[in-house]
């Protein structure tokens, strides 16, 4: 775990969200599914976010633009500044047989540096409007659907090894539908290391900081 002064290097519209991609230093792109706190200048708290991709030199960051602290990250221009910590949290495990990759929303966010990670492998993602849906260029090759169609209806009875993030709803039905799937639940934070408490979820009655025993959970 770093805490870099970072660059930035580009903020691309993708869709209704934006693609920041700043240089990372010497900061290590860590495991999918783990997760930064981005600092934007003039804002008290910092925003965690996936790694979207890592290219060399590279870290980028899927963002919505839906509060202060996002929008003033989008709005970050080349050259402008932040300051990156982490990475933070427990990734996915890359060790399976027959990945099937599921994203919903924003949650699409960590599953390109997945999916070139895992060579490739298949991916259903789920959007709210044809807009958004826009976000599914990132992921060249994933079987898409828009609401009111789900991502459940597109999952197929062979078995797979499913690793997703996506909104709470998505998770709650893929955990009925395979027990055994990796979720990489979503939640607001303040530190990412577990001080705060502000992330705490209740699963199955027991509160997960998801800072530190997530964001990747198995469903199981």
């Amino acid at each position: 775990m770093r805490r870099e002064r970072c660059s930035v290097v580009a903020a691309e519209p993708v869709g209704p969200y934006t693609l920041l991609r700043v240089d990372r230093g010497e900061l290590d792109p860590g495991i999918p599914g783990q997760f930064f706190m981005l600092e934007a200048p003039g804002r008290l708290l910092p925003r965690p976010m996936s790694v979207c991709l890592a290219a060399a030199g590279e870290l980028a960051f899927l963002i919505d633009p839906i509060g202060p602290g996002t929008r003033s990250l989008c709005a970050l221009d080349r050259g402008e500044w932040l300051y990156v910590l982490g990475p933070l949290g427990n990734g996915f495990d890359l060790d399976v047989e027959r990945p099937l990759l599921v994203g919903g929303g924003i949650g699409i966010a960590p599953l390109p540096y997945l999916s070139q990670e895992l060579d490739g492998p298949p991916a259903i993602l789920g959007f709210r409007s044809e807009r958004h849906a826009e976000a599914a260029v990132l992921l060249p090759g994933a079987e898409v659907c828009i609401e009111p169609t789900y991502v459940t209806a597109l999952l197929s009875e062979e078995r797979n090894d499913v690793l997703a993030c996506g909104p709470e709803p998505m998770l709650a039905a893929l955990r009925a539908l395979v027990p055994d799937a990796q979720l990489a639940w979503e939640a607001p934070m303040a530190c990412g290391y577990g001080a705060c408490y502000g992330c705490a979820v209740e699963i199955d009655g027991e509160l997960k900081r998801l800072c530190v025993e997530g964001p990747v959970l198995c469903a199981a």
